[in-house]
């Protein structure tokens, strides 16, 4: 019995409707998010792999499963969790056969969770792996499970082709919006450069700043705290010979890359096109997680917080122009919170293309020193299920760094859609 003669719960209870009468009381939305309160979903550990460059880099013999081994025994490690008491696993992929449901749960019982430990895969093509944080999200929101791994993994070295996409049936074909569905990104991208009247001039000097923010950044390490290394089996391709190797550093990032570079590369869409393989993003294997729970579950067990998981949205655009998905989903998510772009810190916006990039940040009218200040997939890479998880743990580590609150995650996403969250820095 409590001295006052007020219960343990009553108390809980008590201090809840406190909180949300202060928060409610707050003079501003952006003063409302910084608040902390027992029932916020943090993140306590937020780690990726490297980025390899697909068929020629470090991981390029590595199959998604042992990069996910490799990445959650990183966050077993680093943050000192019990893996006993982590209920569930969300992983985001897109290529992987079956879906990767069974090569992920083979993953995680080899990076040292139990059986009880359940694992699922998802798949919303370039939003998997944030789809796969946010479905962990909800999960532990409303008590199904206390705490949880939203991840994502590609190797698009091994999984990448033709064959990763379906034929139509008769049905679906017969209908022009869902055929539309199917058409290739790079083709969508040149007919939207060309809509927008993007010259390749301007895609290429887009993506020149994007290596070059890369570039600055790996030298200087800023990379260094959100990439786990992995030691993998690498199999020279002249030799034929097979060594292990520590893969540390994203392979993909061109040191010097300038826009007079980027101008000798050949279109790849069309003889006339302006899109190539230096202003798209790179074919790349790749895995990332983000351990999450409630804020009174990790400071009961003494969990370092260095971040929190606030609200997400999807939205659905015309297939014909995936590529707006950002400019869809970004708005979305601050109308509901009540922000505006200028209460945000950085925007981590997926470069699937220079061109709907450049489009999505003029349109939203962002302050480009804000967007991808570390470079973006043109310079280091999209592992297709990864990019959403890497997003979160690139973002929150920048921020941390330089005493930036609020950011915002988002991608475009194939068929026509667009995925963002927003997220705080602890």
């Amino acid at each position: 019995m409590e001295s006052d003669g007020i219960g343990a719960d009553e108390r809980i209870a008590t201090n809840r409707l406190a909180n949300l009468t202060s928060q409610l009381t707050s003079s501003s939305p952006r003063e409302r998010l910084l608040q902390k309160n027992p029932d916020d979903i943090v993140v306590t550990c937020a780690l990726r792999t490297a980025f390899t460059k697909g068929g020629r880099g470090g991981f390029k013999d590595t199959h998604a499963g042992d990069l996910l081994v490799g990445i959650f025994q990183g966050i077993i490690k680093k943050s000192g969790i019990d893996p006993t008491l982590v209920d569930d696993i969300s992983v985001g992929n897109v290529l992987s056969p079956g879906g990767g449901a069974t090569e992920f749960r083979a993953a995680a019982i080899v990076a040292g969770f139990p059986v009880r430990t359940c694992v699922k895969a998802t798949n919303r093509q370039c939003s998997s792996g944030l789809q796969a944080i946010v479905d962990i999200a909800s999960a532990i929101s409303a008590g199904i499970i206390e705490i949880g791994i939203g991840a994502g993994v590609e190797s698009m070295s091994l999984n990448y082709g033709p064959e990763a996409v379906s034929e139509f049936s008769e049905l679906l074909n017969s209908v022009k919006k869902a055929k539309d569905c199917k058409v290739p990104m790079g083709v969508l991208s040149e007919e939207f450069a060309k809509k927008c009247v993007h010259s390749r001039q301007v895609q290429d000097e887009f993506a020149a700043k994007s290596y070059q923010k890369a570039e600055a950044a790996q030298k200087a390490g800023l990379f260094d705290e959100e990439i786990w290394p992995l030691e993998v089996n690498f199999e020279d391709s002249k030799s034929g010979e097979t060594k292990r190797i520590v893969v540390k550093a994203d392979d993909g990032v061109r040191p010097g890359m300038t826009v007079e570079a980027l101008g000798k590369i050949k279109p790849a869409f069309a003889k006339d096109g302006t899109i190539h393989a230096g202003n798209a993003s790179q074919i790349s294997d790749g895995a990332a997680a983000v351990l999450l729970m409630k804020r009174s579950t990790a400071e009961k067990l003494g969990q370092t917080i260095i971040g929190k998981y606030v609200t997400a949205a999807v939205v659905g655009v015309d297939p014909l122009l995936m590529g707006i998905g950002p400019w869809a989903s970004i708005p979305k998510v601050m109308n509901r919170l009540g922000i505006n772009k200028d209460d945000v810190d950085i925007f981590e916006i997926n470069e699937a293309f220079a061109t709907q990039c450049m489009w999505c940040i003029r349109e939203l009218w962002l302050d480009e020193e804000k967007v991808n200040p570390k470079g973006g997939a043109i310079a280091f890479g999209h592992p297709l299920g990864c990019t959403g998880a890497r997003q979160v743990s690139t973002l929150l580590t920048e921020l941390r760094r330089t005493g930036g609150k609020i950011g915002m995650t988002s991608m475009c996403v194939g068929t026509g859609m667009g995925m963002a969250a927003l997220w705080v820095a602890e």
